[in-house]
């Protein structure tokens, strides 16, 4: 695997983000001279958590490759317009192992890898003059978890791919790809071994890095992806007590006035500067919502009305004026046509868009001359990839599965209660079945999660893939006719320029 070795004798890391994690560029250093100091692990481990700022990993992008904020446009959710940035292409069975999606998704993700493993290996020889058994400990236990992230993604859409926990020489460049199973070991043991490591919470000025609450949050969430109904009970009780709550505004959380909210457990730091750690998954084009990723008809329509019921019993619902009178996280997550877009009054949504739907959630709302962000540049949001509503969800779903049905409700009667939607026992009623229960909790998971990069995910576990390609076609979008290739649509190719490099790769079964 050519373009994964990593024979890093020299560090280039840039500055990774806010506070603590806002540090300039560590250039040339030669690893001999380096590894000496906490100072030197800490722009090393910086490194590791520059990848993440990566567009096809976590910054997005408005006209380029797609990035996991975007990954709402593999099923139902929303339409990839632009669809050379993946999602559309994909759906519409447009795409092959060559296209650069796939590559850069796998570069990057194996550039995050090599750079953990140089971490992993030299933070436990430093000196003990110059670093003190605490700093070893968390720095360790952060490598370990960006390690165990970046693997978890690689073994959930690519599925069986090389895994490499040393740092490579030419020598073994050229590896061949490691079952699920034995990447997902990897992904456990690393876990684990973090979450023994890692502290509780930080002081103000490193927050960012990667906690115990993360850790756990991140082993929840893999263990739901592989039914380990029980694993993800386990991960998911310390958190219930660690001090993570449900921030009380909802729309506000999504901009920059909800980071640092008590409901965040792990997010990708950003910062509006000179220093290239801006993201793109907030910005705007021609002062229009994100064009490259449009909400989808039955996405709206599974909002429910005020009362809780669906807006096909509701008695509250108006087709005249389909917005009132519905869950509150629909208004904050989707413009509708003549919605006020950015803080001038004079720009509204006109609906332009192949949907006729507009994404709100997590789209910048202040316009260049407020801010000093233009709306087709780098801005400063980050983004959550765990949140506490997750994790009651995720652990309301394992309960589901494990029939332990009364402890269910009271889980997504807070993920509720939150936006002044009524109880599950008020609208549902009580003594629900299971098959009921899991109904209501695959529904709250894609009302309260929706463009959270997280659909397909879900998708891909329930075995819904080939429902959601069903519901998108539906839709009737102009130009978008979704094609279900069973297989294929599920996974990743490994990318053909790996294999052309790499003899001892073979291509998954389905893409072959």
């Amino acid at each position: 695997m050519k373009k994964i070795v990593s024979i890093i004798f020299i560090f280039t890391f840039s500055s990774c983000s806010k506070g603590f994690l806002d540090r300039h560029s560590l250039v040339d250093l030669a690893q001999n001279s380096f590894w000496q100091t906490e100072k030197d692990a800490y722009l090393g481990i910086n490194g590791v958590y520059d990848v993440l700022q990566d567009r096809v990993l976590y910054s997005g992008n408005l006209n380029g490759t797609a990035g996991f904020t975007q990954y709402d446009g593999f099923g139902d959710n929303a339409y990839n317009n632009y669809k050379f940035e993946g999602p559309g292409n994909f759906m519409v069975a447009n795409i092959n192992p060559s296209d650069g999606f796939f590559n850069q998704l796998w570069v990057s993700s194996y550039k995050g890898i090599a750079r953990a493993n140089v971490a992993i290996e030299n933070i436990p020889k430093i000196p003990t003059s110059g670093i003190t058994d605490a700093s070893r400990k968390v720095l360790l236990g952060q490598a370990l978890f960006l390690r165990s992230l970046f693997y978890m993604n690689l073994a959930m859409y690519f599925q069986d791919v090389p895994l490499i926990t040393k740092v490579q020489t030419l020598n073994d460049a050229f590896v061949p790809k490691n079952t699920y199973q034995e990447v997902s070991a990897q992904v456990l043991a690393d876990l684990t071994q973090a979450i023994t490591l890692l502290p509780n919470s930080y002081p103000t000025a490193q927050y960012g890095y990667a906690t115990k609450g993360a850790a756990l949050g991140l082993l929840a969430r893999f263990h739901l992806y592989n039914k380990n109904y029980q694993g993800v009970l386990d991960a998911t009780a310390p958190l219930l007590t660690m001090g993570y709550g449900l921030h009380p505004n909802y729309s506000q959380l999504f901009t920059e006035a909800g980071e640092f909210s008590n409901e965040i457990v792990f997010p990708v730091r950003f910062n509006q500067d000179v220093s290239n750690n801006g993201e793109l998954f907030s910005g705007t084009f021609a002062a229009a919502p994100k064009v490259d990723q449009q909400p989808m008809k039955n996405l709206v329509n599974d909002y429910y009305c005020k009362d809780g019921k669906p807006i096909t019993t509701s008695a509250l619902y108006s087709a005249a004026n389909p917005k009132a009178n519905r869950d509150p996280r629909l208004s904050a997550s989707i413009y509708f046509k003549n919605d006020t877009f950015l803080i001038d009054v004079a720009k509204v949504f006109t609906g332009n868009t192949a949907t006729g739907y507009g994404q709100r959630k997590y789209i910048r709302n202040n316009n260049s001359s407020a801010s000093g962000v233009a709306v087709f540049s780098p801005g400063g949001q980050d983004y959550y990839l765990i949140r506490y509503a997750d994790i009651l969800l995720m652990r309301a779903e394992a309960m589901v599965e494990l029939n332990q049905l009364s402890t269910v409700y009271p889980l997504v009667n807070q993920v509720r209660a939150r936006v002044g939607m009524p109880s599950v026992e008020t609208v549902e009623g009580a003594g629900l079945t299971q098959t009921a229960l899991r109904t209501i909790v695959r529904h709250e998971r894609r009302i309260e999660l929706a463009f959270e990069g997280l659909r397909y995910y879900d998708l891909k576990r329930w075995g819904e893939v080939s429902n959601a390609y069903q519901r998108a076609i539906a839709d009737n979008v102009a130009g978008y006719t979704p094609v279900y290739q069973a297989g294929k649509a599920e996974v990743f190719p490994i990318p053909q320029s790996e294999l052309n490099v790499n003899s001892s790769l073979t291509q998954i079964a389905a893409w072959q």
